[in-house]
């Protein structure tokens, strides 16, 4: 058995209903005359309901075109806005996307970017979150994340990634300490410094063991702190020296009795990138956040 009506009958019904006459009508919704006729002749046969009394002068519904009209109404506008949902998740206008992201790219550059972005994108939910950069592909690449942003040395198999934002890595030490007041150091004046470094695993520290390797030493390292701010509250203290990202650290370079000293070292100068997947596209949603965040002036 055939449905009684479809969406375009509806809309029909609705038009001729609203216009007072089939000709006015079928214009409205961009059908022939013959076709808007035929089709409400259709519905009343297989309704077996008058729906609209046709005389000189126009149609006018019947009790029960008036509740056709009325529940019409309001299935239209339901599969209306549900087009328009459908549209907006295939446009990326709606949706979540996952995010893990180096602490680098949290203080420096996201919060600019996540602003724009939900100004832009207001339906869709980004979730963040704070991990070190060497423990990001393999979620990425596990699909329990839809992007990373990362400082990695090398490309992995099976990731994208797309330069994202640069930042430069400088010496953080007391204002009273030898080298505060030098122009630029290199890791050589102060490898027999104690050292006030970020946990194992951050890819900054990595950056500086690789380096005093390839020098044949050891740093001297004294304390691991999980965050920027600790370590700069540790140096300030007279507790050591440190290396962090400068662009990070403004606030307690203003604050704190520390200065930045500029290394004159390659691996100072980083490049983050974004990672997604290689094997498949980004959904649309993720997409949109990526196009949004290159587009973004982040400084």
């Amino acid at each position: 058995m055939s449905e009684p009506f479809d969406l375009i009958t509806l809309r029909v019904v609705v038009a001729v209903a609203e216009c007072g006459s089939i000709s006015a009508g079928s214009d409205r919704v961009h059908l022939a005359l013959g076709a808007a006729s035929a089709r409400i002749s259709a519905l009343e046969a297989t309704l077996g309901v008058r729906i609209f009394e046709r005389s000189s002068r126009g149609v006018r519904a019947t009790p029960t075109g008036h509740l056709l009209v009325q529940r019409g109404r309001e299935l239209l506008a339901d599969a209306d806005r549900l087009a328009l949902d459908l549209i907006d998740v295939g446009q990326g206008l709606q949706g979540s996307v996952r995010v893990m992201a180096n602490t680098s790219a949290l203080l420096e550059v996201l919060p600019q970017g996540l602003d724009a972005f939900a100004r832009r994108f207001p339906l869709i939910r980004v979730e963040i979150e704070e991990r070190s950069s060497p423990d990001i592909p393999l979620p990425v690449l596990e699909g329990r994340a839809d992007l990373g942003i990362v400082d990695i040395a090398h490309p992995l198999q099976g990731l994208r990634l797309v330069d994202f934002f640069s930042d430069t890595l400088m010496l953080i030490a007391p204002r009273s300490h030898a080298l505060a007041s030098r122009r630029e150091v290199k890791l050589t004046d102060f490898l027999h410094e104690e050292l006030v470094c970020l946990t194992d695993g951050n890819a900054i520290s990595s950056r500086m063991l690789s380096a005093a390797a390839l020098l044949g030493h050891q740093l001297r390292i004294r304390m691991q702190m999980r965050s920027f701010d600790a370590v700069c509250r540790m140096v300030a203290g007279g507790l050591g020296v440190g290396v962090l990202p400068v662009e990070a650290i403004a606030p307690q370079l203003a604050h704190l009795p520390i200065v930045a000293v500029p290394l004159d070292e390659t691996w100072a100068f980083r490049t983050h990138r974004l990672a997604t997947r290689e094997s498949e596209a980004p959904s649309a949603a993720a997409q949109s956040l990526i196009d949004t965040l290159l587009a973004t002036p982040l400084r």
